[in-house]
């Protein structure tokens, strides 16, 4: 009996240290791209992904609004990796598969910036376990 009631007494505990393990450090909110990042970003946005998104980023036919509320609907809730992804495996629509992930980085930061979310001092990674730990959420973190 004593055996039960130390496991259930510490399981909530050790489930509570499991989701904050794997939950993402930082948000978008934390400046996870620099100013150079977004710059860059902005122009092979341009060459890119405007044709498609447009130069306002807010979408059109068959492509998602990467700005505003469409944006944050479509992403609020998922890390950076998971935009990484999608953006890497699927675009350009006309040669899906071709961004390098640093390409795949310097758009992230431009839509981000576009966004009016703050740059920071450190380039966002280009490596999906880093990305993995950028939640990206709509509201700004109480003291952000």
């Amino acid at each position: 009996m004593n055996k039960t009631l130390t496991i259930a007494a510490i399981l909530p505990l050790v489930l509570a240290g499991a989701a904050l393990a794997q939950a993402p450090a930082r948000t978008i909110w934390d400046g996870v791209f620099t100013a150079d990042q977004a710059a860059q970003g902005k122009v092979l946005f341009e060459s890119k992904c405007a044709i498609c998104h447009g130069a306002e980023l807010n979408g059109a036919e068959m492509a998602p609004p990467l700005s505003g509320g469409g944006f944050i609907a479509n992403w609020s809730g998922v890390s950076v990796a998971e935009l990484a992804t999608r953006i890497h495996t699927t675009m350009p629509a006309n040669d899906p598969g071709s961004l390098t992930n640093q390409e795949v980085a310097l758009a992230i930061a431009y839509i981000l910036s576009f966004n009016h979310f703050p740059a920071g001092a450190t380039p966002l990674p280009v490596e999906e376990a880093a990305q993995g730990q950028i939640a990206i959420v709509a509201d700004k973190p109480a003291g952000k």
